[in-house]
């Protein structure tokens, strides 16, 4: 049967988006995804993402397909895709939703509550096109990552790791899905494709991690280059963006409000002092529209 599609991107880091609003399921398979999302041959992303009912309290329910056809359990940037994509089934911009629809949703609605398997997500869609998220509160300890680079109710901290026959000093964080994040003087010098790999599959973390390498240029501005788990070197990475700054204030190099300059543009991220919760604001566009067919 054919599948609609929209394609959207979030400063580069892109994906396929589907409204999947009809099945709790997401309509193609991990597999049918990895050939969808290749560069060459399919309509190039890195990622499927879907939006699927709500559950409980949420308005919808987020799923995403990595390009190697792993599941994280959240994506920054393609949360803020799916908020743009949701906001234009509504609006009818791409094509009139498939029926039921979604609990809560409306034209005039700007924010919206996503399930996702980093929690729920909070996505708020203002009036100049950027779209700022709830991406809440960061998780330190060991277990929750998770790391063996402390004890399991203990933080990672500014820890050494051998990677690449070089150690590095990193911090853990995790924004439902887990990272890793060094800070080097000279992010553009930095091997991604070499270290990338290496960080991901190192046996310090259980289940893989993000890797973010990380230039201060002021106290409130820094540089990033990520290595994506499951996607590898993208142009943006959200929760990659959210956790660097966290990582940056636990070791005093970051404000709580830091810009972070990516290969594809700048996120605005704010760790709120009071709440603990982190916000993270960045603009999402849709590039084009298709039909997936047999």
């Amino acid at each position: 049967m054919p599948i609609e599609f929209a394609k959207y991107h979030g400063l580069g880091n892109d994906f396929i988006l589907i409204d999947n609003r009809h099945s709790s399921e997401p309509v193609i398979t991990p597999e049918q995804a990895v050939d969808l999302c290749d560069r060459h041959f399919g309509i190039g992303a890195d990622g499927v993402i879907f939006a699927l009912p709500g559950q409980k309290d949420t308005d919808y329910t987020m799923r995403i397909f990595n390009s190697d056809g792993s599941e994280p359990e959240m994506c920054g940037n393609g949360i803020r895709c799916l908020a743009k994509f949701i906001a234009d089934l509504e609006s009818k911009e791409i094509h009139p939703p498939q029926p039921p629809l979604a609990k809560g949703g409306s034209e005039s609605n700007t924010e919206y509550r996503i399930h996702t398997g980093a929690g729920v997500i909070i996505t708020e869609l203002r009036s100049d096109g950027q779209v700022k998220v709830d991406m809440g509160v960061p998780r330190l300890l060991a277990a929750e990552i998770p790391t063996t680079l402390a004890a399991a109710d203990a933080k990672a901290i500014d820890v050494p790791i051998e990677v690449a026959d070089k150690s590095w000093s990193v911090t853990c964080v995790s924004m439902g899905n887990p990272h890793c994040i060094t800070f080097v003087e000279d992010v553009s010098a930095v091997a991604l494709e070499t270290v990338g790999p290496q960080f991901e599959h190192h046996p310090a973390f259980p289940q893989r991690t993000n890797t973010e390498f990380i230039q201060v240029v002021r106290s409130d501005y820094v540089k990033m280059r990520v290595w994506e788990r499951g996607a590898g070197v993208t142009l943006a990475c959200g929760t990659g963006a959210c956790a660097a700054v966290v990582a940056g204030v636990l070791v005093g190099k970051c404000d709580q409000a830091t810009a972070v300059e990516l290969p594809g543009g700048v996120l605005e991220i704010e760790w709120a002092e009071v709440s603990g919760q982190i916000y993270m604001t960045g603009p999402a566009q849709r590039v084009f529209t298709g039909c997936i067919s047999d």
